[in-house]
């Protein structure tokens, strides 16, 4: 999904995103090496360089992700990206986001996820988000920011053989 469609910058009062670099590394890495942001995770050691370098490659690969920043002061603070766009279908996915502890429970992923979703669907009809059935924190995010739990899937071949749930929004 390399169409720069999908790599916006955008600007909230908290958060502000902008297309992932491969210079942007040391200091995702630096946010995303705390063990404690991925307790709950279904990859529970991305904290870890090898795996989350990994993870690096695939989201530099996406040509979709999207670096997070605190709006105040620049602080980087996360990331997340959109896709499996299908254009025929009109359906876009969000996802691979994490943020910083010190941002959680605040404002930064609602606002996160509100302009991701917002602007999604300027050009999709309906937007996906794929979270681990164990994510109790993500799935109630997701609600939060008016998603619907569409359904879920043990094992989920096209996830990695994951459980995972499905939540949905669709233009209105």
């Amino acid at each position: 999904m390399t169409d720069s469609l999908w790599q916006p910058t955008m600007r909230g009062a908290s958060v502000t995103l902008e297309p992932l670099q491969a210079a942007h590394f040391d200091v995702l890495y630096a946010v995303a090496s705390d063990p404690l942001i991925w307790e709950q995770h279904p990859e529970p050691t991305r904290w870890q360089h090898p795996v989350f370098t990994t993870f690096f490659d695939g989201a530099m690969a996406s040509g979709s992700a999207l670096l997070v920043r605190d709006a105040n002061n620049g602080a980087v603070i996360g990331t997340s990206r959109f896709y499996e766009w299908d254009a025929g279908r009109r359906e876009v996915a969000i996802g691979y986001t994490f943020l910083a502890r010190s941002h959680w429970g605040g404002h930064a992923n609602g606002e996160l996820k509100r302009l991701m979703l917002d602007y999604a669907l300027e050009h999709a009809d309906r937007v996906w988000f794929h979270v681990g059935t164990g994510n109790h924190r993500s799935r109630r995010a997701l609600v939060k920011i008016g998603a619907r739990f569409h359904h879920s899937c043990s094992a989920d071949a096209t996830r990695g053989g994951r459980d995972v749930a499905y939540y949905v929004v669709s233009r209105p």
